[in-house]
């Protein structure tokens, strides 16, 4: 069941969230809340994924929403999920004061919603796995892969572009610039592939369109009112590994010379660079030979967090040296760090048995914990940022920030889930090795054997 708050008390906006959510057949079931006190309180002690906000009151409920926001913005690291505002606000510039540095899912005014709600909540519902799942993924599985089939429809480029890119912020693999770069690529693309591809719109109406200061959003809407053209789809595939996401986006359009296009001089204009400004900010994007498909790969970062716990952030920050000794195997286990930056190697005796990154968040953690000495020695790789905790002020930390105590709790658990899955692997490996070398030891002499390889671990 995937439980998604809405801060509202608006009854039109309840009963056809309501209704939606029926629909949906239980995948998405809302909590209605209101008052900034109850909101705060279920924000902390329930972490929602997704919020929904009625941001078309005015006086004191506009203000609680503002209020709401600030609250949010104020630890995202703790509030990390999407954010779905509905508003009511003519001016864009004051809309993106309140916004600014939110992680927002969609942004859509109330008479929008009314006929977009379904479509919304569908999406939201039906990608529920892809998003917010902190590093779960890819830590399980390395890498992930499928296929978002969006509609052709203006709501579904801003919401898919979206949940990509801040999946890949919230994951740590891209970085605030680069989120915004990619953003920008993704959302050019799609709309090209809806706008040229699925809705033949030419340069020269397009051209048209926006001279008489129309939106290019609402020429697509014309377009759909064929219901051929409306039936069409784009398809958004993704491969996220570690070191790098690959996109590959297709349309149902007859394609384009895109040769031609690259290589002529570019015209200054109401539109017409997208596929240049996207080509800048994102790697190796090519085109099939058609011209309806396009591919582009996004580099991560490595081993960095984008953001630091609020309750972290008044703490002392040390800064590693490469092979520099970070805690010690033996002593006493009076400081927690969090790590922000760098790669830590974790050597029991005199031999590395793993390491650690900004994925991991914490180091000594255990001992810490238990009031152990420490079980091993971690090293600095080639340097790196750690914040520094006592075990007092953790302590104390926890006691003003009670809820953080169930969010650290839930993401230990989700290391144990790691851990857990990685001996299940390892065991499956060992048990096949013995398998094979049972066989041997029952085989004739010229009876040949295939030897297993052993895989290399790099730190």
């Amino acid at each position: 069941m995937f439980r998604v708050p809405v801060i509202t008390t608006d009854l039109e906006l309840i009963e056809q969230i309501q209704s939606v959510s029926y629909s949906l057949q239980n995948n998405l079931q809302p909590v209605f809340l209101s008052g900034l006190d109850p909101v705060l309180e279920y924000f902390k002690y329930e972490l929602p994924e997704m919020k929904i906000l009625d941001f078309c009151g005015e006086g004191p409920c506009k203000e609680e929403a503002i209020a709401i926001l600030d609250a949010i913005k104020e630890d995202p690291w703790l509030h990390y999920g999407g954010l779905i505002v509905i508003h009511n606000i003519e001016s864009d510039k004051e809309l993106a004061e309140h916004l600014h540095e939110s992680n927002i899912i969609a942004v859509i005014h109330k008479r929008e919603f009314k006929s977009n709600c379904e479509r919304l909540l569908r999406i939201l519902a039906h990608n529920k796995q892809f998003l917010f799942q902190r590093g779960m993924q890819q830590h399980l599985l390395r890498t992930i892969s499928g296929t978002f089939i969006i509609d052709n429809d203006p709501l579904d480029i801003v919401v898919y572009t979206n949940l990509v890119t801040n999946y890949l912020y919230n994951a740590n693999l891209v970085n605030r610039e680069d989120r915004e770069k990619l953003h920008v690529a993704l959302q050019e693309l799609l709309v090209n592939a809806i706008e040229h591809g699925n809705c033949k719109i030419s340069f020269e109406e397009k051209s048209a369109w926006l001279e008489q200061g129309k939106n290019a959003m609402d020429l697509i809407r014309e377009k759909n009112k064929d219901p051929h053209i409306a039936a069409k789809k784009v398809r958004l595939s993704y491969t996220i590994s570690p070191e790098k996401s690959t996109f590959t986006i297709t349309d149902e359009g007859v394609g384009f010379d895109w040769r031609s296009r690259l290589s002529s001089k570019p015209k200054i204009g109401l539109h017409g660079m997208g596929i240049r400004m996207a080509g800048v900010y994102v790697q190796e994007l090519t085109y099939n030979d058609k011209g309806n498909e396009v591919s582009f790969t996004v580099i991560h970062q490595k081993d960095s967090t984008n953001m630091v716990p609020r309750i972290f952030s008044d703490q002392e920050e040390i800064h590693f040296k490469a092979k520099e000794i970070v805690v010690r195997e033996g002593d006493t286990s009076d400081y927690l760090y969090y790590i922000v930056s760098g790669r830590y190697l974790v050597f029991s005796g005199n031999r590395c048995v793993s390491y650690l990154t900004p994925d991991d968040m914490f180091i000594g953690e255990m001992s810490f914990l238990l009031s152990n000495q420490r079980t091993a020695t971690v090293v600095a790789k080639d340097g790196g940022t750690c914040i520094k905790v006592s075990k007092q002020d953790f302590v104390d930390l926890i006691k003003r920030n009670p809820h953080y105590g169930i969010f650290l709790a839930r993401l230990l658990a989700q290391r144990l889930t790691r851990l857990n899955a990685r001996t299940v692997k390892l065991n499956a490996e060992y048990m096949k090795l013995k398998a094979k070398m049972e066989k041997l030891k029952t085989c004739s002499p010229e009876e040949p054997v295939e030897m297993p390889g052993i895989p290399e671990t790099s730190v």
